[in-house]
């Protein structure tokens, strides 16, 4: 059905959301087609030299994106899932709310950068906006939300090194590093984290976009130069809730989102897209250059996505602030290793959790380790506001 049909005897509310729920049904069976035959999904693989495969790798070139099937365990989903539960009990009832729901003072106040970032439920916060380098420049279809819902929902919360034991522990997961150095280069940087919540029946949209600014216009452009992202899903993804992507987009330079849109008829259904449907403890790792988006969730799915990313060092070292950070901030050596310090406290913040698994070692600080223990210090030095430091290109 397409988006313009008005079902006979509906009401506006559920005219809206039923219309764009059931604009979705043809194009979500289309792009599990798609994903099915594309073959980027499996269980994280090593090669005879220890380093992720090179047949992943490989996929990971072509297509621009993978799902590593059941990379983390159910306990620790079930620890992260409980400390999402969490914070989001104790968010302000709204936007700059001193108060949660309950009337208790909010969390999160005494960090620099705001943790919950809400939205008008179903909405597109940033298309078609000069938000963020202006990379989303198409808006997003809003359904009207149910009547009664809430007139604010939380849609991204960030800092989840400082704000969840479980965050920082996932953060220092030996085989995501392992395939951040396979990826970026075993001197890899880290770029920055937001978790993304969309709420059933009320989670906002994501308008088609690539991720990089930096980079496009520069004689040595590539492929991977702008890094990748992954994304830890707590819940289940499907059709309706999850990422959607241009395989091998990340090819092809910057793109003309608007006159892409415009040729689909005005439709943000582009044509070709896949959705990274996963399960519980799937990670999918996308190229920051792909292009991609998600749907407004009028689905009865949560999703609950923990995203970060990683950089190549020579991507970053040298570069201007851009996207969060601003353009009068420079990433010198001291910025990029202050940042990465993060990286060293969570193995082994990690190791305390679960002594039994083999750590990772981070080439930037092998001989540093004892310096960058999980400590009060260290959490007061440079856990605390890290994301203050963040890389963005």
């Amino acid at each position: 059905m397409p988006l313009t049909t008005r079902p006979s005897g509906a009401s506006e509310n559920e005219l809206s959301m039923r219309t764009h729920a059931d604009g979705l049904t043809e194009y979500s069976v289309q792009g599990e087609a798609r994903l099915h035959a594309l073959g980027i999904k499996g269980p994280v693989r090593y090669g005879p030299d220890g380093r992720l495969h090179s047949d992943i790798l490989e996929v990971y070139a072509n297509h621009g994106c993978y799902i590593f099937e059941g990379l983390v365990t159910p306990d620790e989903i079930a620890s992260l899932q409980q400390d999402i539960a969490t914070l989001l009990d104790r968010a302000p009832s709204g936007r700059g709310e001193p108060l949660d729901a309950k009337g208790r003072p909010a969390f999160g106040t005494e960090f620099a950068v705001p943790v919950y970032h809400f939205i008008e439920p179903l909405s597109d916060p940033w298309g078609g906006t000069s938000i963020l380098n202006g990379r989303h420049p198409t808006k997003m279809a809003q359904p009207q939300p149910q009547k009664g819902s809430p007139a604010q929902v939380v849609h991204l919360m960030s800092g989840m090194c400082q704000t969840m034991s479980s965050g920082l522990e996932l953060y220092g997961h030996p085989d995501l590093l392992a395939i951040a150095a396979a990826i970026n280069g075993d001197d890899f940087v880290p770029y920055n984290d937001a978790i993304f919540v969309k709420l059933p029946y009320l989670g906002g949209s994501v308008s088609w976009h690539q991720d990089g600014v930096t980079h496009w216009d520069a004689s040595y452009w590539d492929e991977g130069i702008h890094g990748f992202n992954f994304q830890v899903q707590l819940y289940p993804c499907t059709s309706r809730n999850c990422l959607w992507v241009i395989p091998a987009s990340h090819r092809s330079g910057k793109l003309d989102i608007k006159s892409l849109v415009h040729e689909n008829g005005g439709s943000e259904q582009l044509p070709g897209a896949v959705p990274l449907i996963c399960q519980p403890g799937d990670v999918t790792v996308v190229n920051r250059q792909m292009l991609h988006a998600s749907f407004a969730n009028t689905s009865p799915d949560q999703r609950v996505s923990l995203t970060f990313g990683f950089h190549r060092r020579s991507s970053v070292l040298g570069q201007s602030g851009s996207l969060s950070q601003a353009v009068s901030e420079v990433y010198d050596e001291q910025r990029i290793f202050e940042r990465s310090a993060v990286i060293a406290v969570a193995i082994d913040a990690r190791s305390k959790r679960y002594p039994g698994e083999k750590a990772y070692c981070y080439r930037p600080f092998t001989g540093l380790e004892n310096d960058y223990r999980f400590t009060e210090e260290n959490i007061a030095t440079v856990i605390k506001d890290y994301n203050l430091k963040d890389l963005s290109i």
